[in-house]
């Protein structure tokens, strides 16, 4: 653990670091560094991609977001309308307007079933993924940490991580689940409450919180005082090494958004879509989740690219806040109307922000974005105006990660109920991941991988992908 102590003598030699088990993915940092990558060559099986996951816990509506029915009985119908997309006769919800317009540049599946209809984390983490977070087989191949950025290959980040105000982590169920892997796997959790904070005890002012920009600006600090005072000479190499990457490397910068172009940060801003009150006739809008979510899903999807770029193979966004893509219109849930307007435009905007920021950057082949639920929403519209769960359709969308754009893969139903044509799971899902960060053909022939990974990722990928 690295212990870190501010006193008003300064920071002595012997009281400066602790370093033998600092937990990112539950290993001592020297070990992660003095055990390497897997270096390049013609053999290596990671392609270089990474894949961010983004989880609308709660389970989205298919009707309303990307595969609308109209010309089907009222009762059943897409609420709110529907809006053209840039893709001849493809309509989507009315609420994902920005999203409409990129459409040639995403691959919408209408046929994709989760099999599940209860509130889980599945299929980022369950019987499909043998338990483990999709992530934590990337990690068991490649390392815990990125050989030359000392970045954690695999992370899971909640609201907390942007905005230290908001509600804690609260997915249900562990994300950070490593199956039949060692804990020396857990994924990286950055922010308020997570991995790095509960594994870097500082002592600071207690009447102040300890918030993600204060903690950050406490390394800084810390930083300094260090590299002028000399107070590193007694370290070995891996110690310094490791002590640099959490107070001056690529960790603390990945996570420090202010670095970011103002352009950028507003182009990823939806704290507007966050109305503060006007949620609060349902008990998860009086908790604040509705406004939390709104506001941090922007910035959540710009640390997820920014970690990317700085060594993290997969990254898990929780961006279903306490489960408000949950539309049942009771009184712990709103109905599809005002659900979509509180969750759906921001996930709109921010999804919409990402993907044209990733084309700009140039990143469209080396970052791929996953977006679904554990389930989807019932056909038929209850009496409240909401839509109940649904096991056997649920909308997923694709970006990026070398695909082709513009694609609409499958059919549903005429009642949008279950898939028609080129149905798929969570098993194909997973395995479409795999192959977007390996090769399988050159991860077969080392002799040292992982049997659970190569059994994943043989299972057949989405059809037609």
């Amino acid at each position: 653990m690295l212990s870190i102590f501010d006193g008003e003598e300064g920071i002595s030699r012997r009281r400066l670091l602790t370093i033998g088990s600092l937990g990112l993915g539950g290993l001592a940092l020297p070990t992660l560094y003095a055990a390497g990558g897997s270096g390049d060559s013609e053999s290596n099986p990671v392609t270089g991609r990474s894949v961010i996951f983004l989880f609308q816990q709660g389970g989205p509506s298919q009707f309303e977001t990307f595969d609308p029915k109209l010309d089907i009985p009222q009762g059943n119908r897409t609420m709110g309308g529907v809006i053209p997309t840039t893709i001849p006769g493809v309509t989507f919800g009315s609420t994902m307007r920005r999203l409409a317009k990129l459409a040639h540049k995403l691959t919408i599946v209408r046929s994709f079933h989760t099999k599940n209809s209860g509130h889980n984390i599945k299929p980022i983490v369950g019987e499909h993924s043998l338990e483990a977070n999709i992530g934590t087989h990337y990690s068991r191949v490649v390392g815990s940490t990125h050989p030359l950025t000392g970045m954690p290959t695999n992370a899971v980040i909640f609201p907390r991580a942007v905005n230290s105000e908001v509600p804690g982590p609260s997915a249900r169920g562990n994300l950070a689940s490593t199956g039949p892997y060692g804990k020396g796997y857990t994924p990286f959790v950055p922010g308020a409450g997570g991995q790095l904070q509960e594994d870097m005890k500082l002592r600071l002012d207690r009447t102040r919180n300890d918030t993600r920009r204060h903690l950050l600006s406490q390394l800084d600090r810390l930083n300094r005082k260090a590299d002028t005072g000399g107070r590193l000479d007694g370290l070995d190499k891996l110690q310094g090494q490791a002590y640099e990457l959490i107070l001056g490397g690529g960790v603390s910068k990945a996570l420090d958004l202010s670095r970011e172009d103002p352009h950028t940060l507003k182009r990823y801003d939806t704290s507007a879509y966050a109305k503060k009150g006007h949620w609060n006739k349902v008990s998860r809008g009086r908790k604040g989740y509705y406004c939390a979510q709104a506001a941090t899903i922007g910035p959540l999807l710009l640390l997820a690219r920014r970690l990317c770029e700085a060594g993290c193979g997969f990254v898990t966004i929780h961006a279903g806040y306490e489960g408000v893509w949950d539309m049942h219109a009771d009184g712990n849930n709103l109905n599809m109307i005002d659900g979509m307007e509180a969750v759906g435009r921001s996930f709109d905007h921010a999804v919409a922000a990402f993907v044209e920021d990733i084309e700009d950057r140039g990143l469209k082949d080396k970052i791929m974005l996953v977006t679904t639920g554990e389930m989807g929403r019932t056909p038929k519209i209850n009496k409240n105006g909401g839509r109940d769960h649904w096991a056997r359709l649920a909308p997923l969308l694709l970006y990026g990660g070398g695909l082709e754009g513009g694609q609409v893969i499958g059919r549903s139903d005429r009642q949008g109920g279950e898939p028609t044509v080129d149905g798929c799971d969570p098993s194909h899902l997973i395995s479409t991941i795999l192959h977007t960060v390996f090769d399988p053909g050159k991860l077969r022939l080392k002799p040292d991988a992982p049997r659970e990974v190569l059994a994943l990722s043989e299972k057949p990928s989405i059809p037609r992908l």
